[in-house]
């Protein structure tokens, strides 16, 4: 996709420096992380932050993450048990996200955190995302650059299709996990998992034991926790072998389809090429979106909580 307003610019270093300008002034940009691109603002800055619900037409009772550069600045935003301290040291920077108890002089605006008393909390891997933190001396607010409840951005040109009112988009190519975070919320020595993503169950599991499930009649404590989410504009059906009339089939494994997850039934490619193979599949013509059954170990899990959030009320002709 061409851009022609000019809002794309490389994310090099004068990129990142106009990015952690606009930022400080109290704009907003997208800006690339290891899992998808994130709408960011000062998360200290109540109107900035309100920007980004307005961008995206977000619910404003849905939390927003806060990225910061090391477990040293998350410190000033969240207290932290022995369990979230071991998470940290373990999966940080990475696409771990840990809903933890809010500090009272955190310096984070209400909007952010919907007013709970809770804050999630991200280290990212990405170069970028990293730079412009520490240049602002604190905390990002990022949810997704997309329209709240659509596809996640995995690219720069997805960001300026979904957003048309993000003035700044630095470029920095495919995102490499291509799935959001792993969420996990820790609360006296428990850890419950709120969202799944980037980081596969087991491997959390490994060091907090098996973890509790979110109640699904509870408010909602971090992003992505909506029932309908993730979601492309046109119908999606899952665990589609044989693909029906007029529908475009996304494959995965010995399942070829139109288009594919992994031809060769690797997980982490396929989760690496979701959000991207739905986004093409948007603009083929076709009339809806059939995609292969995927396995639901490791980062299959998260893949398929993705499409079944991404089909719930779409699933039959429009």
């Amino acid at each position: 996709m061409k851009d022609e307003t000019g809002r794309i610019r490389a994310a090099d270093s004068d990129g990142i420096a106009a990015a952690t300008a606009l930022l400080a002034s109290g704009g907003i940009a997208a800006i690339p992380t290891e899992t998808v691109y994130g709408l960011a603002a000062d998360a200290a800055n109540g109107e900035a932050v309100a920007a980004i619900y307005a961008a995206k037409g977000r619910p404003r009772f849905n939390p927003l993450i806060v990225h910061v550069a090391d477990v040293a600045m998350a410190k000033r935003y969240a207290r932290f048990e022995p369990l979230a301290l071991t998470l940290a040291a373990h999966f940080w920077p990475g696409p771990l996200t840990l809903v933890l108890p809010r500090q009272h002089d955190a310096p984070v605006a209400t909007l952010v955190t919907a007013g709970l008393p809770t804050i999630a909390l991200r280290v990212p891997a990405h170069p970028v995302m990293q730079a412009v933190i520490r240049g602002l001396d604190r905390g990002v607010a990022a949810p997704s650059a997309n329209a709240s409840g659509h596809l996640s951005p995995t690219r720069a040109a997805h960001v300026a299709a979904s957003l048309e009112s993000v003035p700044l988009i630095l470029d920095a190519g495919e995102t490499r996990v291509g799935l959001e975070s792993t969420i996990v919320a820790i609360t006296n020595g428990q850890a419950t998992l709120l969202r799944q993503g980037g980081i596969a169950t087991e491997d959390l599991e490994a060091l907090t034991g098996p973890l509790a499930l979110a109640d699904a009649q509870e408010p909602i404590a971090a992003p992505g926790m909506m029932l309908r989410h993730y979601a492309p504009r046109l119908p999606l059906t899952t665990n589609v072998v044989t693909p029906s009339a007029g529908a475009w089939h996304i494959g995965f494994g010995a399942v070829a389809g139109d288009d594919t997850l992994s031809a060769n039934g690797d997980l982490t490619e396929a989760a690496t090429r979701l959000f991207d193979t739905l986004h093409r599949a948007e603009r083929i013509g076709r009339a809806r979106i059939e995609v292969a059954p995927v396995p639901h170990h490791g980062l299959g899990a998260a893949i398929n909580d993705r499409l079944t959030r991404a089909a719930r009320g779409r699933s039959g002709p429009e």
